[in-house]
Order: C-alpha cells, then sequence, then structure tokens
C-alpha cells in the first residue's frame, strides 16, 4: 500500500516514521512541507477528518508557545490556514494519508500497523 507522509526533512519523528515503514517494505512518499506547502483544500479536509484543526495542529509545541496570545486563537478556518502557512511546523508530524484518504497525526507503530495490516 502506497501512502504519503507529510513532514519535516530534519524531524526526529518523521525519520523514525519513515525508518520504519523502509524496513516493513512499504511504499511512501515523503513531502517536506516547508519545501512544498500543503494545499489549504488539503489542510481543511484534513482537519475535518481529523475533528477540527485543534488535532492537526501541534500545541504543544515550542513554535505555538511562542506564538502571540492574538495569534493563538483562530476562530474560523480562514484563520487557521493563515497561521499554518505563516508557521507550517504546527503541523503534528508526521501527517500521514492513505491510499483510502484516511489520516493520521504521529507516528504510532500500532496505529500504522492497524491502518496498513501486519506489513
Amino acid at each position: 500500500m502506497a501512502l504519503t507522509m507529510y513532514g519535516l526533512v530534519q524531524c526526529s519523528t518523521c525519520v523514525k516514521a519513515r525508518a520504519w515503514l523502509n524496513q516493513k517494505g512499504i511504499s511512501h512518499t515523503f513531502v517536506d512541507y516547508r519545501a512544498t506547502p500543503i494545499a489549504p483544500a488539503d489542510l481543511k479536509k484534513w482537519a475535518h477528518t481529523l475533528g477540527g484543526f485543534e488535532k492537526l495542529v501541534n500545541r504543544a509545541s515550542m513554535t505555538w508557545r511562542q506564538l502571540s496570545d492574538t495569534l493563538k486563537d483562530p476562530q474560523t478556518d480562514a484563520q487557521w490556514l493563515a497561521l499554518i502557512a505563516q508557521f507550517p511546523a504546527l503541523i503534528r508530524r508526521p501527517l500521514t494519508v492513505y491510499l483510502d484518504g484516511s489520516v493520521t497525526v504521529g507516528f504510532n507503530e500500532k496505529r500504522y500497523l492497524e491502518k496498513l495490516g501486519s506489513a
């Protein structure tokens, strides 16, 4: 099963997830979203699939903590998308999109095995 993983090349969790996929022989494409920003329509769709932008954005990250208080209270999809466009590192990583269109954030071997089969 081919999948697409979005993240940052230097992110240790992304490196770990990619190594795990390679070890299991699972075909995947990796997209560094700083070099290739994710389309706003995709971000919006995935955020809603996950249960909202609060699930897509890592509000425990250093990037989030360094934001001004006024930026930490987006009320609309447009505000969330503008915030992510300005600070792409806010997206939880890795963000993985499977062939069936489902999406997960973060790396968890058990969840990956559930999504991908026993690989």
